[in-house]
């Protein structure tokens, strides 16, 4: 891949839909398999998109997750139309849920998904807007994580 190409993709993600959750970050860790990055990079990549994937599931009616891979950095952006996040520091927090009781019985919404990606990544920027959804931009650098 060259300075001036990329590759992109962007996948749909249906709110409460427990029966597909997980398929765009799978579909992403495949994708970047191909690129024959380190495991490790892919690795933490496909944790990225899939906590990102889920809180999209978990919290709202509809968004997407998308990716762009550049020579330089994975980027990815999950973006929804949901409640927004109320108090980002706190989301930040491990353990911290807005999870329904029903959501946590099915074995999600521990308040691990922004910690888990915060841990994964070189950056992330969340942007949110109170009833109308949310962004959440995730940056892995290649050169500072390869291997």
């Amino acid at each position: 891949m060259t300075s001036t190409n990329s590759y992109d993709l962007s996948l749909p993600v249906k709110g409460r839909c427990f029966v597909t959750a997980g398929q765009a970050a799978s579909k992403i860790k495949r994708t970047l398999e191909t690129f024959n990055l380190p495991p490790k990079l892919v690795r933490c990549a496909a944790i990225c998109a899939y906590e990102a994937e889920m809180n999209i599931v978990t919290h709202a009616c509809r968004g997407q997750v998308g990716l762009r891979v550049t020579e330089k950095a994975i980027r990815i952006v999950a973006e929804d139309e949901g409640p927004g996040i109320q108090d980002v520091d706190l989301a930040m927090k491990e353990g911290y849920s807005t999870a329904s009781q029903e959501i946590r019985e099915m074995g999600f919404g521990a308040g691990m998904g922004l910690p888990n990606i915060k841990r994964c990544a070189d950056e992330l920027i969340i942007d949110t807007y109170p009833n109308k959804g949310t962004r959440v931009e995730i940056i892995i650098h290649l050169q500072t994580n390869g291997g």
